[in-house]
C-alpha cells in the first residue's frame, strides 16, 4: 500500500475512534447518534458546491449505501446500549475485514496475495480478541454479541458498496457527499417517527455530538471512501479498523474503562498486522 494512502487511512481511523467515543459517552445513545448523523449534513451541503456530480452508473450503489449506512447506525447505537466501547467495537469492527476480504476474493475477482491476506486476518483477529478479555463481555451477553455481529455485516456491506460506487462515480467525495446527506435525511425521518421530540433536543443537549462527532465521523469516512479508489477495498477496510487502538486508548484514559495485559496483547497483534499491511505486495 502506498504511503499516502496508508497515512490517510490511519488519520481516518483516529477520527473514527473519536466519534465512536463521543456516541458511547452520551447518556442518550439515540440523541448522540442522531446528532452525529445530522452533523454530516452541513459539511455535505457545502462540499456539493465544490465536487462534480457522481456518474449515473454509481446511483444504484449510492442508494444501497444509504440503506446500509442507516442499518449500521441503528444497530450500532443499540449495541452501545448493551456493551461498553471495548466490548462492542471489537466484535463489530473485527468481522468486517474478514467478510470484505472473502467477498472480494471469492465473488469480485480481486487478487490478493498471501502477504496481503495475512495482515488482514491478523488485524481482524487482534481486534476480535479484545472482546474476549473481560468476564462480562459481548460474547457472554447474547444480545450484545448478536447486535454487534450484525453491525459488522453492515460495515462489510457498505464498505464494498461504497468502494465500488465511488469508483463508478468518478468522484469519491462527490459520491460520499450525496450519500451522507441523504443518509442524514433518512435517519432524521426515522428518529422523528420513532423518537418524537428527539431532534429538537439536539441544539441544547446534543451540541457536542453534532459539532464534534459529526465532523469527525464525516471526515473519517470521506477519507476512507477516497482510499477505496486508490487501493483494494479489503486492505483499506482492514487498515481502517486499527482505529480500535485509538478507541482503546480513549476508552481507558477518558471513559475510565479497564486495561489489562490481554488487551495489550490484542493491540500488539493488530499493530503488527498494520505494519505488515504497509509493506505487503
Amino acid at each position: 500500500m502506498e504511503t499516502t494512502v496508508f497515512v490517510v487511512v490511519l488519520v481516518a481511523a483516529l477520527f473514527h475512534a473519536t466519534w465512536n467515543a463521543v456516541i458511547k459517552n452520551e447518556a442518550d445513545k439515540h440523541l448522540g447518534m442522531t446528532a452525529i448523523v445530522l452533523g454530516h449534513a452541513p459539511i455535505s451541503i457545502v462540499m456539493l458546491f465544490f465536487v462534480p456530480m457522481p456518474d449515473i452508473a454509481s446511483w444504484p450503489f449510492y442508494l444501497a449505501g444509504v440503506a446500509l449506512h442507516t442499518g449500521y447506525q441503528i444497530f450500532l447505537l443499540n449495541s452501545y446500549r448493551l456493551g461498553d466501547l471495548t466490548q462492542v467495537y471489537p466484535i463489530a469492527r473485527g468481522t468486517a475485514p474478514i467478510l470484505v476480504a472473502l467477498v472480494s476474493v471469492l465473488f469480485l475477482g480481486v487478487a490478493l496475495s498471501a502477504a496481503q491476506l495475512l495482515p488482514v486476518f491478523m488485524i481482524a483477529i487482534g481486534i476480535m480478541s479484545l472482546s474476549l478479555v473481560r468476564q462480562q463481555d459481548g460474547l457472554r451477553n447474547p444480545r450484545a454479541a448478536i447486535l454487534a455481529l450484525v453491525t459488522g455485516f453492515f460495515i462489510a456491506g457498505y464498505s464494498l458498496v461504497d468502494g465500488l460506487g465511488a469508483r463508478e462515480a468518478g468522484t469519491a467525495l462527490g459520491f460520499y457527499a450525496w450519500l451522507s446527506l441523504t443518509n442524514a435525511v433518512v435517519f432524521a425521518v426515522i428518529m422523528r417517527v420513532t423518537k418524537p421530540g428527539l431532534i429538537t433536543r439536539i441544539p441544547t443537549e446534543g451540541r457536542r455530538a453534532f459539532f464534534l462527532g459529526g465532523p469527525a465521523s464525516f471526515a473519517a469516512y470521506a477519507l476512507v471512501v477516497w482510499a477505496f479508489t486508490q487501493a483494494p477495498i479489503a486492505l483499506v477496510t482492514a487498515l481502517r479498523e486499527t482505529s480500535i487502538i485509538a478507541a482503546l486508548i480513549i476508552g481507558v484514559f477518558f471513559l475510565k474503562e479497564r486495561l489489562d495485559l490481554a488487551k495489550v496483547a490484542s493491540t500488539a497483534i493488530t499493530l503488527t498486522g498494520a505494519i505488515l499491511l504497509r509493506f505487503a505486495k
